[in-house]
């Protein structure tokens, strides 16, 4: 099934043709590294881990790169660094090492390449060059300032009118500057704060540039996919499509954008209990805090139950039902565990049939996974014939093929349960002592309310001669 993906530039869903099907490029914006990230900052890594999985099956695992920078300089980690007296480095690399640890719970598999800015600055200095060698940005105290009215298509992503921008500015304007909207490409660094030579002093590079330099270092241009979160698409994006673009003489080209990116994917906004995060407000959900509290499937299966472009509001409703339906997957899989799956051949994977394909359509993938669950479920409750055996082999095979690609139900369920929640191995402990005072005494009233409870909290239990055993729900 031929892979179709929604593009912000175009605004319609296109279908996916790579430049060169034997090197399949992507580029997502990564960390900036001064502190732990807070849950929204998780959405794009696992949004387009899902989708470089997708890719490396269609296209084959070497020939698909992926690219996801680290911002380590930076104003805020210049901030960071002063407060506590330490080396720049110091903080990067601390919160990086963090960063990576919380993906690595949440099954986030690492980018092929992973560019530091620090590590680009003589590519960044040159670009600039060639952005003032074509018309496009010109230097004025110490600074280097991109020109948007010398980019004939500003604005094409993010669908904003230049001149209408220009009329409604209302921020104050540096005087170095001949447009309000023109950006700094490079600008002078304080004392304290990490510099470069250049020709135009010493200094440090604009945010827009890093990303532009780094794409055509590591993957060349133009780029097949850029990702990143809705909240990139202006001023980030537009700009470095501009910047992208003029670097090589496009300016005036009508069709500029594509010598840059092919496709643009946007993941939607975050909220939390329906508000957006903010520190004033007190909601901000540290990524780091989430995965100590709950498995990282969880928070996974949570982020992916909406679709990419929508928007996801977190709350612990969504936590708790997350919690519960991978509860009873890993049941199934607990039940199912000694069934061999058998290997699908290419033409049965049901990569080439699911939802994913259709603009990775994950809330559609996650039902699509609790159906095959719900067929294996039925059929090893069948304990029939040989045929049967079969069918399960098949079914596991299929549960367990669409899983990989969403990157869930990757660990041992006898691990998963026994990782299980302390207050409800108790709770259900204390439920299965009342249940058996309660038939004992032929109090079924109460024995019915128990099994309601047991029911809430996912449990199924299994009465034996040596008396009552449970499991989660699969």
């Amino acid at each position: 099934m031929p892979l179709h993906i929604h593009d912000t530039l175009r605004r319609e869903k296109r279908l996916f043709t790579p430049r060169d099907a034997s090197r399949v490029s992507l580029y997502v914006c990564g960390p900036t590294v001064y502190d732990y990230a807070h849950i929204g900052n998780a959405r794009p890594p696992v949004v387009f881990d899902v989708l470089v999985r997708l890719l490396r099956r269609t296209y084959g695992a070497d020939h698909v790169i992926y690219a996801r920078n680290v911002t380590d300089v930076d104003d805020k980690i210049n901030q960071k660094a002063a407060r506590e007296g330490v080396p720049i480095s110091e903080v990067t690399a601390r919160y990086e090492a963090a960063y990576l640890a919380d993906m690595a719970l949440l099954n986030v598999s690492p980018p092929d390449i992973a560019p530091h800015v620090t590590d680009y600055i003589p590519a960044i200095v040159d670009q600039i060059q060639a952005i003032i060698d074509a018309g496009c940005a010109y230097a004025a105290e110490g600074h280097v300032l991109f020109d948007v009215s010398s980019y004939k298509n500003y604005g094409a992503l993010s669908g904003r009118n230049l001149d209408d921008m220009i009329a409604g500015a209302r921020v104050e304007v540096a005087p170095y500057k001949k447009n309000p909207h023109d950006f700094v490409l490079w600008k002078p660094s304080k004392a304290d704060e990490p510099s470069w030579p250049s020709p135009w002093g010493e200094g440090r590079p604009g945010w827009h540039i890093e990303c532009s330099a780094m794409i055509e270092q590591t993957l060349g241009l133009p780029i097949d996919i850029h990702g990143g979160g809705i909240d990139l698409v202006f001023p980030h994006h537009e700009n470095e499509i501009a910047q992208g673009v003029c670097a090589h003489g496009h300016a005036h080209g009508d069709q500029a954008h594509d010598e840059y990116a092919r496709y643009w994917m946007h993941n939607g906004f975050l909220t939390v209990d329906a508000e957006k995060m903010s520190k004033s407000i007190g909601n901000v959900l540290l990524l780091h805090d989430l995965v100590q509290a709950m498995p990282g499937e969880v928070v996974r299966w949570a982020l992916l139950s909406a679709h990419y472009r929508q928007p996801l509001d977190w709350n612990q409703s969504l936590l708790d039902q997350s919690k519960r339906t991978l509860d009873g997957l890993y049941g199934v899989l607990q039940r199912a565990a000694h069934i061999q799956p058998r290997t699908l051949p290419s033409d049965e994977k049901l990569a080439d049939t699911h939802p994913l394909f259709d603009d990775l359509n994950t809330p559609a993938a996650l039902a699509e996974l609790s159906r095959l669950a719900k067929e294996l479920s039925r059929t090893l409750n069948k304990q029939g014939d040989d045929d049967d055996l079969a069918t399960a082999q098949i079914e596991k095979a299929r549960l367990v093929d669409l899983a990989n690609l969403l990157g869930v139900l990757q660990a041992n369920p006898d691990e998963w349960f026994s990782g299980a929640d302390e207050d409800l191995k108790v709770e259900v402990e204390v439920l299965l002592n009342q249940r058996a005072a309660a038939r004992t005494a032929k109090d079924w009233p109460e024995a019915d309310r128990i099994r309601d409870r047991l029911n809430e909290l996912n449990v199924v239990v299994m009465d034996g001669p040596d008396g009552a055993t449970w499991r989660m729900k699969g």
